[in-house]
């Protein structure tokens, strides 16, 4: 029962040593040249990107013991198709975290662009609006669907896996930011001194 949850986890783990190496620009492009260094990190960026989100797809609808909260199961809505049942209290737990996922996930991309996203390398550091309030805000909306979605799914063990899911998002940041202060160095390294990594912060400072 537990095969499809447990090959999930694991890919998304094997994904993140992908996703470290596919933000090493500057060692890529010293061994193999500019274009044929991005070439490669462009390449491993889309593998891990999608790979990471494919595999937390799987650990969100693979088979599992469902959630139940007692006394909350019941109205619930059917879904004849697939003949699963949400309760109401789970849906509207889950719709706030859902949306608010979705919006700093979307907003973040928009601020990028999607190429930025897939790739993992930037031109540029981006300071402004939504990066303003938080240096990660496609992982922490992922984070917060993925709360959502868990609870949506009454996915129970997708809930008690939190914790490691947080763990690897926050290993591919970490890595990230390693990279971007090689890259860009103090400008960065002043960018993380102002703007929180996963809780966005949402009064200026005086």
């Amino acid at each position: 029962m537990y095969s499809w949850f447990i090959l999930s986890i694991l890919g998304m783990c094997f994904m993140v040593p992908l996703h470290f190496l596919s933000v090493e620009h500057l060692k890529f492009q010293k061994k193999y040249g500019a274009d044929k260094g991005n070439k490669i990190t462009g390449i491993l960026g889309l593998t891990s990107g999608w790979g990471f989100f494919i595999f937390w797809f799987g650990i969100w609808i693979s088979p599992q013991s469902r959630l139940v909260i007692p006394f909350m199961q019941n109205p619930s809505i059917i879904i004849p198709i697939i003949n699963f049942s949400i309760p109401i209290f789970h849906l509207l737990i889950s719709v706030p975290f859902i949306l608010i996922g979705a919006w700093f996930g979307i907003v973040s991309v928009r601020e990028t662009s999607l190429k930025v996203a897939e790739t993992h390398r930037t031109e540029k550091i981006v300071t402004t609006k939504i990066y303003s309030l938080i240096r990660h805000p496609q992982y922490f909306g992922g984070l917060m669907a993925h709360i959502g979605i868990s609870f949506l799914l009454s996915s129970l063990l997708s809930l008690i896996f939190t914790p490691l899911v947080i763990l690897l998002n926050f290993l591919v940041a970490w890595k990230e930011e390693k990279e971007l202060i090689k890259e860009f160095g103090e400008n960065y390294k002043n960018y993380k001194k102002k703007v929180p990594m996963f809780v966005p912060k949402f009064k200026k400072r005086k």
